[in-house]
């Protein structure tokens, strides 16, 4: 035991020396003791560091580097970034993008600012990437290549302001317009290159076609013009017809494109079998197929079988089967070239309509959309009556355009639910407009008008309207749905003065004024879904009178004198005509019109019918005695659905009168209550230019001596500028016009430019023929002895021995009676319709074919007008 002591001893002290640590050793100068960022102005370092995966305590590599760059790169923050590490202390380096303050655009005429800036993702205060410069010129080419324009370039440019910020310059150079020189087509034997290329919305560019927009190349019409011809083949019978390939080719020049389309047509088939497999217990398939339009043995039609498919199905909705499914199955026969047809009416429930939804009217009130609809909750499904209520909804213009009812599949399969989902539209009107016509020379107009007073669908209005020779001013007032039933009701209140005006010296010359003060009173009830029938009550309080410094005298024809010049009309100044016009009259007035309307739209109908008879009985107390018929129909065409609208309308009236009027050559009825014809009603005629008339010629005189014809008797002036032309209505009218209107190309449909070729055939007549002055008179200057001054009439210039009579006071005329004959005038001619942008304008040119002696033809007449 002691010998071992020594030894364990030994080994404790020994043990110490064994378990010594080991020295740490140095950092190496790889590993990350810091990063920091220099350069940062916006952004917090703290965030620029999150960008990357650099760590405190990593090693620190060049490939590790690498990715921090990139990193840093990936953000697009920055314009320059570097990262270098001094013995483990990373200094990350950034300049970071300026902010962008402004974005300009320059040399952009072709396309508005408001059209690109929408386009481009930059925008003030963002970063400026290069990357979305790239991508933002990319979009202003396409832009430019959408019009045509492939030439277009673009050029970005920076220009540098303080504090770190720029103004993105786009320098746009747009370029020509890259038109369609030619359209080959390889492949068709049966149809020629011309009535193909008929069929296309593109077109050669060719001088004739300056207005049109479809010259241009635009990717998109070339795949809607493919189609184009394989629609035409399919209606033609080629229903193996295929474009093999279409191909636009730039021009040497790069200004233009030359299209080329290989076409195989394939052969043509018939209809074979065509048959109506119906699974709907009400409709017999035999029956439907022999009243289908197609028959066997006809060339096949694509059309028509889209056509047969569209009307049974409306077919079906008419029976209330709301989700009918008609399939046509194709059986194709290559061998007899026929084609045999299955129309399929699938099983489907009869359908029911579960409830009525009106959704998004904030203004209008319910009712004022549901009395519109022709189908009500409970109402067996109709689709005619769907259709119908669109029409009328879209008709109230409060809402969208392009309004339709919408179909929802109800709580159980044979329920369904119709909704009027509507975007309300301001229905308020505030218009002034000044203009300039032919007839009115400058008009001055202002107007109010809400189309949906209160949201009850009542229309308020105020107008007031001035020109040169006429004022008024109008209050209204109209309720559709009169104690919520189906009666309109309106009433209106009215100032009308009016200058009514001869011709002479080429000149519009004043004569009678008419001041109307008055008001009407109007119910409406409809008698059918088209048909209506209105009744009105109209009182009017008319003032007729003459500038008595001008057409009064202080004598009659008769010789009797007054107190004062103001004391009679003077025939011989005004005519007997105007004179057994003038007085204060009052006239109450029954009104009753029938009325039957399909057109599509009030403003530019394309189709439909409008047929007006009406008639007025004027008469119920007042001092005005007559009876008024007038009627008026119209329809209207799109002639074989191609733009070329034809219209045809007829229009008449007569008036009978219901009390006698006294005294020679008076007409029983009011010169102010004839029917007046001409422009603008009748174009090619002057205003009030076509019917009875009195022109007084003067006699013609030369230095103060008349000049006299073989007989000795006195010659007149009978050039028609020289002439005093006036018109004074009929009893009787008709007028005809028929139109067609010619369709242009877009970019002439864009500025509103609606061509037309029209023909006018009408005619007034039957008045009573006035007393005329059908000889010459002549007023000398008599001195009495009581050295008064007398006007002594005679007819006779010539003194009994032969020689002249002093003419040096003396006023020479005769009147003639001329116009009165139901017989047709006729013109015809070319118009324009322009939606210029500064008004509405039409001009007329026109050719008198035939007229009538003393009818006043006019070969130019125009209108146009303003907003502001």
């Amino acid at each position: 035991m002691l010998a071992g002591v020594p030894f364990a001893a030994a080994a404790q002290e020994a043990t110490p020396n064994t378990a010594q640590p080991t020295p740490t050793p140095a950092p190496s100068t790889n590993t990350i003791r810091s990063i920091n960022v220099i350069g940062a102005e916006r952004l917090e370092p703290t965030t620029i560091l999150s960008y990357i995966r650099l760590r405190v305590g990593q090693e620190y590599t060049s490939a590790a580097a690498d990715e921090a760059l990139k990193d840093l790169g990936a953000t697009e923050l920055f314009a320059n970034f570097s990262i270098r590490n001094e013995d483990g202390n990373v200094v990350i380096n950034v300049t970071e993008n300026p902010v962008i303050n402004r974005i300009v655009l320059e040399g952009n005429d072709r396309i508005d600012n408001d059209k690109i800036l929408p386009e481009i993702r930059l925008a003030p205060r963002q970063i400026f990437t290069r990357s979305k410069v790239r991508a933002d010129v990319a979009r202003i080419i396409e832009l430019y290549k959408r019009q045509g324009r492939f030439a277009a370039t673009v050029e970005p440019q920076q220009v540098s302001l303080p504090q770190n910020r720029v103004d993105i310059v786009f320098e746009i150079t747009e370029g020509p317009k890259s038109k369609v020189r030619q359209i080959n087509i390889i492949g068709n034997e049966k149809f020629s290159d011309g009535e193909l290329r008929s069929e296309m919305v593109t077109k050669q560019s060719r001088f004739f076609r300056f207005f049109s927009s479809n010259t241009s190349y635009d990717p998109d019409r070339l795949a809607f013009d493919q189609q184009k011809l394989r629609q035409f083949y399919l209606t033609e019978g080629y229903a193996d017809f295929r474009v093999v390939s279409a191909v636009a080719e730039l021009t040497p020049d790069q200004q233009d494109f030359i299209i080329t389309y290989v076409v195989e047509e394939g052969e043509r088939y018939n209809f074979g079998e065509v048959e109506v497999d119906s699974q709907l217990r009400d409709f017999d398939g035999d029956a439907l197929a022999t009243g289908l339009g197609i028959q066997s043995g006809d060339f096949y039609n694509a059309k028509s079988v889209e056509d047969t498919v569209e009307s049974l199905t409306e077919l079906a909705g008419r029976f209330g089967y709301a989700f009918a499914d008609v399939q046509p199955r194709f059986n194709r026969n290559p061998e007899d070239l026929t084609m045999d047809i299955t129309f399929i009416l699938r099983q489907a429930p009869r359908v029911y309509v579960e409830r009525v939804d009106v959704n998004g009217n904030t203004l209008s009130q319910d009712k004022v959309i549901r009395r519109e609809f022709r189908i009500s909750e409970g109402d067996a499904f109709n689709s005619l009556g769907v259709l119908r209520t669109t029409a009328r909804i879209n008709s109230l213009g409060y809402f969208q355009e392009n309004f339709e009812v919408s179909q929802v599949e109800g709580s159980a399969p044979d329920r369904i639910v119709l909704e009027a989902n509507v975007e309300e539209q301001p229905t308020g009107e505030l218009q002034f407009s000044a203009g300039f016509s032919s007839i009115e020379r400058f008009i001055l107009a202002g107007s109010i008008r809400q189309r949906n007073f209160r949201g009850r669908g009542q229309t308020v209005g105020l107008s007031l309207n001035f020109s040169q020779f006429s004022r008024s001013a109008q209050l209204s007032f109209t309720e559709p749905y009169l104690f919520d039933r189906n009666i309109s009701a309106g009433a209106d209140i009215y100032r009308r003065d009016f200058n009514s005006f001869n011709r002479f010296d080429g000149e519009r010359n004043n004569t009678f004024e008419q001041a109307t003060t008055g008001g009407a009173f109007r119910v409406g009830v409809p008698l059918t879904e088209f048909m209506s029938v209105v009744g009105s009550y109209t009182l009017n309080y008319d003032e007729v009178s003459l500038d008595e410094g001008i057409f009064f005298t202080d004598f009659n024809l008769d010789g009797i004198r007054g107190n004062s010049p103001e004391d009679f009309c003077d025939p011989l100044q005004a005519g007997r005509f105007l004179c057994d016009q003038l007085g204060d009259r009052l006239s109450s007035i029954l009104g009753l019109s029938l009325n039957y309307n399909t057109l599509n739209s009030g403003f530019r109908p394309t189709r439909g019918r409008l047929i007006s008879l009406s008639t007025e009985f004027a008469g119920l107390g007042g001092d005005v005695r007559y009876l008024r018929f007038r009627g008026r129909a119209q329809q209207f065409w799109d002639v074989a659905n191609s733009g070329f609208i034809f219209s045809v309308s007829l229009e008449g009236g007569t008036i009978f009168p219901l009390r006698e009027r006294e005294g020679a050559g008076v007409d029983d009825v009011f010169l102010t209550d004839r029917f007046f014809l001409g422009e603008p009603q009748f174009r090619g005629f002057d205003i009030r230019g076509v019917g009875p008339r009195i022109l007084r010629q003067n006699v013609a005189t030369e230095g103060g001596v008349l000049i006299l014809d073989d007989a000795g008797n006195p010659t007149f002036i009978t050039d028609r500028d020289s002439v005093r032309d006036d018109a004074i209505g009929g009893r009787n009218y008709y007028l005809g016009r028929a139109e067609l209107e010619i369709p242009l190309g877009t970019g002439a449909r864009e500025l509103g430019l609606r061509p037309s070729i029209w023909l006018d055939v009408g005619a007034l007549w039957q008045v009573e023929q006035p007393v005329l002055q059908d000889q010459p008179q002549f007023i000398e200057l008599v001195s009495n002895d009581d050295g008064t001054v007398s006007q002594v009439l005679t007819t006779n210039p010539i003194a009994a021995d032969g020689e002249t009579q002093n003419q040096v006071n003396f006023l020479s005329f005769r009147e003639i009676f001329v116009g009165d004959s139901p017989s047709p005038r006729i013109t015809a001619g070319i118009g324009v319709n322009w939606n210029s942008p500064f008004g509405p304008f039409r001009i007329d040119f026109a050719q008198t074919i035939r007229k009538v002696e003393g009818d006043d033809d006019k070969t130019l007449t125009f209108n146009v007008g303003t907003q502001f």
